[in-house]
């Protein structure tokens, strides 16, 4: 059985992953990491993905890998660059981004792609990942993420379906929901806009299980 490593910046990541990996990928060890320190400490610092971030994601995939983690997973979309730097370190194994499958499943989709995410710094990375011949339209859920901190997942969920539909009624074919914490709106989403919605977590699980089970991606 496959130990995966999830390595999370948000608390509310891990409930979704888990779900996920339980009903997709029931076989899987699974280890949770938690730094929730990282989103707080990104959006405050100004100093975006600096030399001391990188380290923190290098001392967390470090301690992952000695744990015999066979594959890391990090499910917070706005540090990239650290993830790219994690995984040129450790070859051997896969190290995935949060976003880098539901990028290539969008890959698959016609038209515009409508990008949603609930904290801002992911939108300033991760547009920017996916390839240049897909058109991708993207907005703040402002308030989503505060919503579901203050315990109110129904005012969350609203939230994001609302740029769903802003996004649909705009020409975007097929909406994406940047974050792992975002999947629970899924289904507000698609009655929202009534277009195809791509999540991160779903979108992650099958391609890890089919990375290691050496079947294409």
């Amino acid at each position: 059985m496959p130990r995966i490593a999830l390595i999370h910046a948000l608390s509310h990541s891990v409930d979704p992953i888990n779900a996920v990996m339980g009903s997709d990928w029931p076989e899987a060890t699974l280890m949770n990491l938690l730094d929730d320190s990282l989103s707080a400490d990104l959006a405050r610092s100004g100093d975006g993905l600096d030399t001391a971030m990188h380290q923190r994601f290098e001392d967390l995939a470090a301690y992952a890998i000695g744990t015999g983690a066979q594959a890391i997973l990090f499910t917070c979309s706005a540090f990239g660059s650290c993830i790219d730097a994690v995984a040129r370190r450790y070859p051997h194994i896969p190290v995935l981004k949060p976003n880098e499958a539901m990028i290539a499943d969008a890959q698959q989709a016609a038209g515009p792609v409508g990008l949603i995410a609930t904290f801002g710094p992911t939108l300033e990375s991760m547009p920017a990942e996916f390839p240049a011949d897909i058109e991708v339209r993207h907005a703040l859920a402002a308030g989503a993420l505060d919503a579901l901190n203050r315990g109110d997942a129904a005012r969350h969920d609203a939230l994001i379906a609302e740029q769903a539909r802003l996004l649909a009624n705009a020409g975007c074919n097929t909406i994406a929901l940047a974050q792992f914490s975002m999947a629970r709106a899924h289904g507000a989403c698609e009655q929202a806009s009534g277009k195809p919605i791509l999540t991160t977590v779903h979108s992650a699980v099958l391609a890890l299980k089919r990375r290691l089970s050496g079947r294409p991606v």
